[in-house]
Formats: structure tokens, sequence, C-alpha cells
């Protein structure tokens, strides 16, 4: 079981994650909607893992990914995208993004990337 932080702009989708989660046994410690919230959560709730999306207001997923793996470079990051957003997704990887997953979430492919990045 992983201590998990949710970081997306959209209720659904983080409800959505959270739901996918929970089923999975895992625990959800918090849920942000941009990423300067994501930032700041890191810092309280310190997760296992966090689920990031890309396109967010005020600050992006991009930047918060930048932002986290300056303060804590063993963080476990998985990018959130819709499609067509490749070229973002790649850069987050590079930022230290450690996977990512494509909306509309699949449960298994959310699972996959999960364990894979926390084992």
């Amino acid at each position: 079981m992983a201590k998990i932080l949710i970081v997306d702009d959209a209720k659904f989708m983080r409800m959505t994650l959270s739901n996918i989660l929970q089923k999975a046994e895992h625990e959800v410690v918090g849920e942000g909607e941009n990423g300067k919230e994501a930032v700041r959560l890191y810092q309280e709730v310190n997760p296992d893992l966090v689920t990031m999306d890309i396109t967010m207001p005020e600050m992006s997923g991009l930047e918060a990914v930048k932002e986290i793996k300056k303060n804590y470079p063993d963080a476990k990051i998985i990018m959130c995208s819709a499609m067509g957003q490749q070229k973002m997704v790649v850069e987050a990887i590079e930022a230290g993004a450690k996977d990512f997953i494509v909306k509309p979430f699949d449960e298994a492919r959310v699972l996959d990337a999960i364990n894979r990045v926390l084992s």
C-alpha cells in the first residue's frame, strides 16, 4: 500500500483516480488542483508517489515536477496527460517524472504504472 497524492485541476479526474487507487488499497493522502498546491502538499504529506496532471492553472504539472524534484530528488511522479501531449510528457520525463498515464484512465494501465514506479 502506498501513500499517493493526486494533482489534477478536474475534480472528476481526481475522483476517478482516487477510486481506482483506493480499490487497489492505496491511500490517497491528498488532492491538489494545480502545480502550486502540488508543491505545497508534497511537503506536507510526503507521499510515496504523485499523479500529476500536465496542464493546470497557476503552475503547470511540468513546473511542479521541476520544483518538487529540486527539493526531493527521490520523488516518484507519474504524469497524467491527454492525447496529443507527447511533447510535454517527454519534457516531464526529462525533468524527472518516472512514467505517464493517458486520459481517459484505464484502471489496469494506471495500476501497472503505479506498481512499476513503486517497485
